[in-house]
């Protein structure tokens, strides 16, 4: 009897029901699982397994060494301190937060309206040029940017300030005066990237049931009323998605067009924390005080995405 109790406990049991109506329906949409998966290798090899490497931000890491090797700090939060009583810390968040909160307020409202223009529009030829025109600046390096930039605002030779001295006013410093670039990084980045967030907004209008509008026709609503409140809390949702995402990356300032734009002139208003990092924990090589700084931004970053999709549910907008 013991003999067979043992066998009958450790028999390997019968996938139930549940797996196997799971392995149908896996097996049902093999095509579209198929498809998924570069994106869920990507993920994997780019984004989770590199996650090991956090561990250099607790260690006294050594190019020689090596990751496993390389002794670890004492004390662990070392590279933490180190950072945290830089004379340079509370200057690279003010710039980083700043930069980043006028990106995100100034930036989120002209990719809506510019949707909402295209959207309205009922010649279909006007609408696909201005279309192309909007989104083709998304795919300009920042290297290209700054020398349309350098051309138009450039304090000896640029266009705008050609155009002041000849109405007789003097020229204005725009691209190495602490007072005007962040306004300069703000604008570049919304130029550059309008038409392509108002595609996403356009995709989403598309998916608007069409008979509300009708509806609305039939009641005497003009298109502003339309637009108010049937397409802006149509694509609601959306917004919220989109908003509570670059919230998360508040601490992610763009360190490709600062690089690329920012001058010793004005290191007061544009050093953010990934252009300090590059300068002393990659060009110095101390990659360990560069990976604590990296994963302090990436855990703020995660109390803002969970706090922000906490608060987003209290209007049922929640991303999970």
């Amino acid at each position: 009897m013991d003999k067979w109790a043992t066998a009958a406990v450790t028999a390997p049991k019968k996938p139930g029901p549940q797996m196997k109506q799971l392995g149908k329906r896996v097996w049902a949409y093999r095509a579209f699982y198929l498809m998924l998966l570069p994106g869920i290798l990507y993920y994997i090899l780019f984004r989770y397994l590199p996650m090991y490497g956090v561990i250099i931000a607790f260690k006294d890491y050594s190019i020689l060494d090596g990751m496993l090797h390389s002794k670890w700090a004492d004390p662990w939060y070392k590279y933490f301190e180190q950072f945290f009583h830089s004379p340079y810390f509370s200057q690279l968040l003010v710039n980083t937060f700043l930069i980043s909160f006028y990106k995100l307020i100034f930036g989120i409202v002209p990719p809506i309206l510019m949707a909402l223009l295209l959207n309205e529009c009922r010649h279909k030829w006007f609408k696909s040029i201005v279309q192309t025109l909007t989104y083709m600046p998304h795919f300009l390096s920042w290297v290209i940017i700054y020398g349309i930039l350098l051309a138009l605002l450039s304090q000896s030779s640029g266009l705008f300030n050609r155009w002041l001295e000849d109405l007789g006013f003097s020229s204005i410093p725009f691209l190495t005066s602490p007072d005007h670039f962040r306004a300069i990084l703000v604008g570049s980045e919304i130029w550059k990237d309008l038409g392509w967030g108002a595609i996403i907004y356009l995709a989403a209008m598309t998916g608007i049931d069409p008979t509300l509008y009708e509806a609305a026709r039939v009641d005497g609503s003009g298109r502003f009323r339309m637009i108010w409140h049937i397409t802006l809390p149509g694509i609601r949702n959306v917004i919220v998605l989109l908003f509570i995402l670059k919230l998360g990356q508040i601490m992610d300032a763009g360190f490709d067009q600062i690089y690329i734009l920012y001058n010793i002139q004005v290191y007061a208003v544009a050093d953010i924390l990934d252009t300090w990092v590059f300068r002393t924990g990659l060009q110095q090589l101390n990659f360990s005080l560069g990976a604590a700084v990296g994963l302090f931004k990436s855990l703020i970053g995660l109390v803002l995405v969970l706090g922000s999709n906490q608060l987003a549910k209290k209007w049922g907008e929640g991303i999970w």
